[in-house]
């Protein structure tokens, strides 16, 4: 039980990491149609940057993960409007090798800043419980409650806010919304930028168990395959699609090490093959 125990832990607290990103992935999608492969290492970027803030130039976490939040949000509006913006209209094909691109000059930038040597970014949260024999590190703790409080402020934001509301009628239809009178294409940027800030909490969180690289970047193609199963128009899908991919990992680690590098992938063949759409999409058809 014990061990049971500490392997969902383990599984749960990987698993919010990968629906964070995710969600990133879907916010975008919904929104511009486009699927932002870099985003991963646009999660990268933001561990960094809070290295910056926090570790290299003192600040307070709890200021420095702010900070950090906002310099993402800055940093992905703007590569929406000077880069991406610039290619809308053109073959999916050029978007995916453009985002694709973008993520291999990410990873190279980082490098020449920060080194390819990892990096520790401790946080507040540390320690460790027993819970049922189990022990539970507080760092993993604490990824699931900032799980929790962040798709709780997005829903918050979505519902309630002009410009969450803005988000949601530009995804629907925009033209419509354009003839309302929303400025679509600064609501694109936002979507970045908001999708930048969260895959930066989302590298934050995890940074105490996997230290700090450029390669942390690569995280975003299991954060892809969660997305994929949860269904690229569903966001608490994208969150549900880590979830399981994130169990599934340590549990395969345990009793089938042979598949533990792929069995997200795995898993995700089979709900494609069984339901191509994802488990929590809603079905309508889209351009891809």
């Amino acid at each position: 039980m014990a061990e049971f125990l500490q392997l969902l832990i383990i599984g749960l607290s990987q698993g919010c990491v990968y629906g964070l990103i995710a969600m990133g992935f879907v916010m975008i999608y919904k929104a511009t149609e486009m699927v932002n492969f870099a985003q991963g290492d646009i999660m990268m970027v933001g561990t960094f940057v809070a290295f910056t803030f926090i570790v290299t130039w003192g600040f307070n976490f709890w200021l420095g993960l702010l900070a950090a939040m906002a310099v993402m949000a800055v940093f992905g509006f703007l590569v929406d409007a000077i880069v991406v913006r610039r290619i809308i209209g053109q073959p999916q094909f050029s978007i995916v090798i453009l985002t694709i691109s973008l993520g291999f000059i990410f990873r190279a930038v980082a490098g020449m800043i920060w080194g390819q040597a990892p990096l520790s970014l401790d946080t507040p949260f540390v320690g460790t419980s027993n819970m049922g024999g189990a022990v539970i590190g507080h760092d993993r703790l604490a990824i699931m409650g900032g799980t929790v409080v962040v798709v709780t402020l997005i829903f918050l934001f979505l519902r309630y806010s002009r410009w969450g509301i803005a988000m949601q009628a530009a995804s629907q239809n925009q033209l419509a919304a354009f003839y309302v009178g929303i400025p679509v294409k600064l609501v694109y940027s936002g979507v970045w930028g908001l999708a930048a800030a969260i895959s930066c909490v989302a590298g934050v969180l995890l940074a105490p168990i996997t230290l700090i690289g450029p390669l942390n970047g690569f995280l975003g193609i299991k954060a892809f395959a969660a997305a994929v199963i949860g269904g690229f128009g569903s966001l608490p899908g994208a969150l549900i699609g880590g979830l399981i991919i994130g169990i599934a990992e340590p549990f395969a680690a345990a009793y089938l090490p042979e598949v533990k590098n792929i069995i997200g992938y795995l898993i995700m063949f089979a709900v494609l093959m069984l339901r191509p759409e994802g488990l929590f999409a809603t079905i309508y058809q889209k351009k891809v």
